[in-house]
């Protein structure tokens, strides 16, 4: 069984590239991110990874984001804050804690 994750790409309100994913991220749909953040990560410019939606990461999904910690910028809810800095992801990259207004 999957677990439902969904993802969308487009540009943010500067303008900047952005790959946006809602639900969790686990090994049964984490070929399917890694997939789609790989075609949307541009050579020019960072992409915007939104993961603000995004209620569980496991190690797949920080797989995928470490093949291209390079190119991108993460954007994480405070639930996800503790794990990114444990893995080390956020001395890699930039990663922004989005809290809810």
């Amino acid at each position: 069984m999957t677990t439902p994750l969904e993802i969308s790409t487009g540009r943010t309100a500067e303008g900047r590239w952005r790959l946006t994913a809602v639900g969790e991220i686990d090994l049964s749909n984490a070929d399917g991110f890694r997939t789609q953040l790989a075609a949307a990560v541009r050579p020019d410019a960072r992409l915007v990874v939104d993961l603000t939606g995004v209620d569980y990461l496991d190690s797949a999904a920080l797989a995928a984001l470490f093949l291209h910690a390079e190119q991108i910028e993460v954007h994480i809810a405070p639930m996800n804050e503790y794990l990114l800095k444990v893995c080390g992801l956020t001395q890699l990259t930039e990663v922004h804690v989005v809290r809810p207004e």
